[in-house]
């Protein structure tokens, strides 16, 4: 219980009284406390916007003027005769009180002068104020605490109650999404987990609140929370983020995502963001334990879509039950899809355990947006790679087949937040059969390599758009290509000289147009004559490739393997 004196000793109690972020047990707001007063027939002069300033216990002004910790969030406490003389040596005392983080100032039994001087001095240091009556001030000490005591047993019943709602949860083998449900009746709005980057694995809330909470600025375009930018833990009781909370979900040294709370209605408090820290405990024991399960289950999985795509599933209708059974449509036409990381995990400073939680993650990423637009299709991560076995409509185009990949896509990366590594993803043309999936497998990580090698990482591609790329990337002697290169283009292979470049740009739209010199010289913005006296200076580099078919041949790979990286 603290105690309050007048005579310079300091005031001692459970509730300390060190700064915001020291704080054990969330106290009381000035509109309370300035309630408590009024009700003993005294004043109260406090700013609107103070009305929510927290006070966490009750000091006496004698105490702090003899040299006590510093007033953050506590209520000073002074009868009037030991203010007068305070402020008469020292004018600036209610101000220093502010500055050094009171939650208020309450005096007894001051006259009309006395309280309009001090009436001027909080108002202008924005201190709230509370007058007395005299006599009253052990009386309102005591019901200040009382109202502390009362908040404080409030809060730890409402935390044992959540402790045991929540522990009954993960016992009954409940879910991330009952969590959420539950988390939303102790907190009113909306509740989503989501893994460490962000996507959504389970929420709760009315319609109107997820609306609400999906429309602020921490969400990106394709729903992810941008968790590397969004503050973990109590925030200031101000502004627009007062009304959402963000804490980590954490098992030992492993992250698995975060918890999420919002409320469109009030600000969450520290309370509320203590009571998310003990929902994450056990969410970690929750997600540790779907974990456990779904790496046995994740195994056979892998182990028949391996199987399957190397045309080792055995007979076609067999192998239809044995997905069906696993929850996986195989039946209808699909397009496989590889997704691998371009960071080379061989050659990395990453450890073995961080590499393998990032492919996890990916894995799970790719998962978690399939199964929101496909919830029947096969997606396995492996020890490089992803591949998800798409359906798309029997009679799809190249163009039909891409766009629901380049949506995937899109949303896996989350638009590049999240510290997700870069990947690239290959797609095969569409397969009606289980015996044809191997083949397609093939087509899909040859894109990805190829796609790679064209465009760099991040590449999206489809095995049609590769043309006679396929055919160059299946040469095993890279040395082979590059020394083809040399011979064929000679200096031009190199960019020893600026007019390099500038010199193979404009053979490669010339054998493009089929030597049509106008057409190049109108796409490359060249009058005709220069461009004329460009082909000599090509033919005597090159030779007399306008009027040899076989030379132009040569040329045209040539440029092709050089625009392939990594040769």
């Amino acid at each position: 219980m603290v105690k309050v004196a007048n005579d310079g000793t300091a005031g001692a109690g459970d509730l300390p009284s060190g700064g915001a972020s020291d704080v054990a047990v969330v106290g009381i707001p000035m509109r309370l406390v300035a309630a408590l007063a009024v009700g003993q027939d005294g004043q109260a002069h406090v700013h609107p916007d103070r009305l929510d300033t927290v006070v966490h216990r009750t000091t006496s002004l004698g105490a702090w003027l003899g040299h006590a910790a510093a007033p953050t969030h506590d209520l000073l406490l002074a009868e009037a005769d030991v203010l007068r003389p305070q402020l008469d040596a020292d004018p600036d005392v209610v101000h220093r009180l502010a500055g050094a983080g009171a939650g208020g100032l309450v005096v007894a039994g001051a006259d009309e002068v006395l309280a309009e001087r001090v009436r001027a001095a909080a108002a202008a240091a924005a201190l709230p104020l509370l007058l007395l009556p005299p006599g009253r001030l052990d009386r309102f000490n005591t019901d200040v605490l009382e109202a502390v005591l009362e908040h404080q047993t409030a809060i730890l019943q409402r935390v044992e109650d959540a402790d045991h709602a929540l522990v009954q949860i993960v016992l009954a083998g409940g879910s991330l999404e009952d969590l959420c449900h539950q988390l939303v009746g102790f907190l009113g709005g909306a509740a989503m987990v989501t893994t460490s980057d962000g996507r959504v694995l389970a929420r709760a809330g009315s319609q109107a609140e997820l609306a609400a909470a999906e429309s602020l600025d921490c969400f990106d375009r394709t729903g992810r929370l941008l968790t590397e930018s969004e503050p973990v833990g109590i925030r200031p009781q101000h502004g627009p983020a007062a009304h959402r909370a963000v804490v980590r979900i954490l098992a030992g040294s492993l992250d698995h995502g975060v918890l999420f709370a919002s409320c469109s209605t009030r600000p969450l408090t520290r309370d509320d963001v203590r009571l998310l820290e003990r929902a994450a405990t056990v969410a970690a024991l929750a997600i540790t334990k779907e974990q456990a399960v779904s790496a046995v289950e994740s195994k056979y999985r892998a182990e028949f879509l391996r199987d399957a795509l190397v045309g080792r599933a055995g007979h076609a209708d067999e192998a239809i039950a044995h997905a069906s059974s696993l929850g996986w449509d195989i039946r209808r036409p699909l397009a496989v899809v590889v997704a691998v990381t371009d960071e080379d995990d061989e050659r990395t400073t990453r450890s073995a355990d961080e590499v393998r939680f990032l492919q996890q993650r990916f894995a799970r990423a790719w998962t978690h947006a399939v199964a929101m637009r496909d919830p029947h299709a096969p997606v396995m991560g492996f020890s490089r790679e992803v591949v998800a076995l798409l359906g798309v409509p029997a009679d799809a185009d190249t163009e039909r087949v891409m766009r629901p990949v380049t949506d995937l896509v899109r949303v896996v990366r989350g638009d590049g937040g999240g510290g997700r590594r870069s990947f690239s993803t290959g797609v095969s043309r569409p397969v009606t059969s289980v015996a044809e999936l191997p083949r397609a497998y093939e087509e899909a990580r040859g894109a990805v390599s190829v796609g790679r090698q064209l465009h760099g990482d991040g590449a999206l591609t489809h095995v049609d758009g590769l043309g006679i790329y396929r055919l160059l990337a299946l040469v095993p002697d890279k040395a082979q290509l590059r020394r083809f290169v040399e011979d064929a283009l000679g200096d031009l292979a190199t960019d020893g000289s600026p007019e390099n470049a500038d010199l193979r740009q404009t053979l490669r739209i010339l054998l493009d147009t089929n030597l049509n010199v106008a057409e190049t010289a109108r796409l490359l913005f060249f009058h005709y004559n220069t461009l004329r006296y460009r082909i000599t200076k090509l033919e005597k580099l090159l030779g007399p490739f306008t009027d040899d078919p076989e030379l132009r041949l040569t040329l045209a790979l040539a440029l092709k393997v050089h625009a392939m990286r990594g040769i």
